[in-house]
């Protein structure tokens, strides 16, 4: 086995700590909604975001401070739903568990609501976008507060690059960080995608990340 093959065959670590968690205008809003508990109407907030905004991250810093559990959509059935209302709780793709099982979301709130157990609800998009069918539920998802995460600017985008590549091991010049910046889709999804590509091309051809290395990517996938 290659180094290469060896370096990409490892998980990298993920640190949710709120010191690596890179505060911007598009998202400090959230974080202080998080920094409000446990002063929350009926101890619920919606927190929605793009893929790879930060909103997981969020999750974990917010399920320290109120020592609370993670759930997926998937988890949430009607049989399941009073184990999971033991305690605070973060549930990911809420808007998938509105769609899927909406009578169990529902009956999850109200639970959460009377044993008095905080609540986070993680979505890409805002419950008005959820497209509930079951009249009970909207009412209720409109009565709660919600929290956005913005798409990030090029200050962001830009750092959160520069600690994915450092997350892998690479200091990469700021010349490529700007080089990348404008002709990339302006998202996290995009530039993890990016800096994944990069680190695997360097390890294979065993060469630094420049721009003329990411120029050639760029181009061969045609977004340069």
């Amino acid at each position: 086995m290659t180094k290469s093959q060896l370096t990409l065959g490892l998980a990298l670590p993920v640190s949710w700590a709120r010191e690596d968690f890179l505060i911007a205008p598009g998202n400090e809003t959230a974080l202080a909604w998080l920094d409000r508990w446990p002063d929350w109407p009926n101890g619920i907030l919606v927190l929605h975001g793009p893929e790879g905004s930060g909103k997981t991250h969020l999750g974990h810093i917010w399920a320290a401070r109120a020592g609370a559990r993670f759930a997926a959509s998937a988890d949430l059935r009607v049989d399941s739903v009073d184990a999971l209302a033991q305690g605070p709780l973060v549930l990911e793709g809420a808007a998938e568990a509105a769609t899927v099982e909406p009578a169990a979301l529902f009956h999850l709130i109200n639970l959460m609501r009377e044993r008095g157990h905080g609540l986070l609800l993680l979505a890409a998009a805002p419950p008005a976008a959820w497209g509930v069918a079951l009249p009970d539920l909207a009412s209720r998802l409109k009565a709660m507060p919600v929290a956005a995460i913005a798409p990030p600017d090029d200050a962001l985008l830009g750092a959160v690059m520069v600690k994915l590549f450092a997350d892998r091991q690479l200091i990469v010049g700021q010349d490529v960080i700007a080089y990348l910046l404008p002709r990339i889709e302006r998202s996290f999804h995009a530039a993890r995608h990016w800096v994944a590509r990069l680190d695997a091309a360097a390890l294979a051809e065993q060469r630094a990340v420049t721009i003329a290395l990411a120029r050639k990517l760029l181009e061969a996938e045609g977004a340069g």
